[in-house]
């Protein structure tokens, strides 16, 4: 069975998908349309589903006519409130938001994957589930449909994201650690405002203020071994009303991002303790908030060989490429974290086209997607459901 001459069938079904898509963006947890057109499409191949996650994710069962395993395949539907500056046919018809991360291409890549494995069904072993997941962009869509069940049952889960920096027609699939936790915090400075001629009669949140943003930087140089990989980013510093006046109060906000959970759970004690005292010196109160978005996405190295090999089968194995961990973040950790001994691989199918001018950055308002390198993403879902279940 040639699952990429199947998948070739329904290539223009996935770009002609993909373009409704991105004309068509929907910001987080209000993909009410788009969910609308994956039901549609299901309903005309046939295919089996419940709405599950928040009253917007899909989940899609395809039941092979063979004994085997389960494993979730999953697609991520949310735009970005990115205006786009591309002038093409199908651009986003929606001022102010824009598919500028590739999630259009992963709701259709996962769509001609429905088609194929309907198509293999006899063949087929075991169960497929398909998640058409809301929300990845602010992470809570993977949890919202692991809530409502779509992980009973399940051995085992695999995810694709398109990657401009990941030259067309090849493909990154590397065990661990494949991308970072993202969390979110804020430092609150209260001090005691006055006039700027009489500093010694106030307690100044700026230079306090100032003082954090500096010694943040000795979280990762001082806290962490050189070999853990940290980042901690002041995104905002909002402090003072005008230049002749002490201010009285300040906000600091920003991200950490790291790929070890130990490290993942240290960063925020370690953090406070800093803004802490350094309050205390300049005789401020602080006040500290953190919240954790995303755990890292980590490959289990049994999925990854997997979905590897099956790789080797729609790319060819010369086209396996390396590529660095990247610390942007993606809430498919949590599908990984939930599936059992974590069974999980997320892979980088390449779209960097110079052709295309598809090498610009995700959430980049100019980013754009090589077509012409979906039909295997697709073709890759079903093979990897094909391998893993009929093991």
């Amino acid at each position: 069975m040639n699952i990429l001459e199947i998948a070739k069938k329904y290539e223009q079904y996935i770009i002609d998908m993909r373009r409704h898509f991105h004309m068509n963006p929907e910001p987080s947890m209000q993909e009410y349309e788009t969910s609308k057109r994956v039901q549609e499409e299901l309903d005309k191949m046939g295919v089996e589903y419940v709405v599950c996650g928040n009253g917007i994710g899909v989940l899609a069962t395809i039941k092979g006519a063979k004994p085997g395993k389960t494993v979730l395949l999953r697609a991520d539907m949310d735009a970005l409130t990115v205006n786009e500056e591309n002038d093409l046919p199908y651009k986003s018809v929606k001022e102010g938001v824009m598919h500028a991360c590739g999630h259009d291409a992963h709701t259709a890549l996962l769509l001609g994957a429905a088609q194929i494995l309907k198509d293999m069904k006899e063949e087929l072993c075991g169960t497929v589930k398909l998640a058409f997941q809301p929300a990845e962009e602010i992470g809570k869509g993977a949890l919202a449909m692991i809530a409502e069940g779509a992980m009973e049952g399940v051995d085992a889960v695999f995810g694709q994201h398109i990657w401009s920096g990941v030259e067309s027609g090849k493909i990154s699939i590397q065990p661990g650690p494949r991308m970072a936790s993202a969390a979110q915090y804020e430092i609150k400075v209260q001090g005691k405002g006055g006039h700027g001629a009489m500093p010694a009669e106030c307690i100044d949140a700026v230079t306090c203020s100032c003082a954090i943003v500096n010694s943040m930087q000795t979280v990762v140089s001082r806290e962490f071994r050189p070999n853990d990989a940290v980042v901690v980013t002041v995104g905002t510093v909002n402090v003072g009303t005008r230049w002749n006046v002490i201010a009285d109060n300040g906000s600091l906000t920003g991200t950490t991002r790291c790929y070890d959970k130990t490290v993942l759970k240290e960063l925020p004690e370690r953090m406070e303790r800093i803004a802490r005292g350094i309050g205390e010196a300049y005789r401020c109160d602080i006040e500290f908030t953190y919240e954790d978005l995303l755990g890292p996405t980590v490959n289990h190295p049994e999925m990854t060989a997997v979905a590897a090999e099956a790789a080797k089968k729609i790319y060819g194995e010369e086209n396996l490429v390396h590529m660095d961990a990247t610390t942007g973040g993606e809430d498919f950790s949590y599908f990984i974290e939930a599936a059992p001994n974590n069974m999980g691989a997320f892979a980088f199918p390449g779209i960097a086209s110079v052709e295309w001018d598809s090498c610009h950055a995700h959430h980049s308002p100019k980013f754009k997607v090589d077509e012409s390198a979906l039909v295997k993403g697709a073709a890759l879902y079903a093979q990897v459901a094909a391998d893993f279940n009929c093991r």
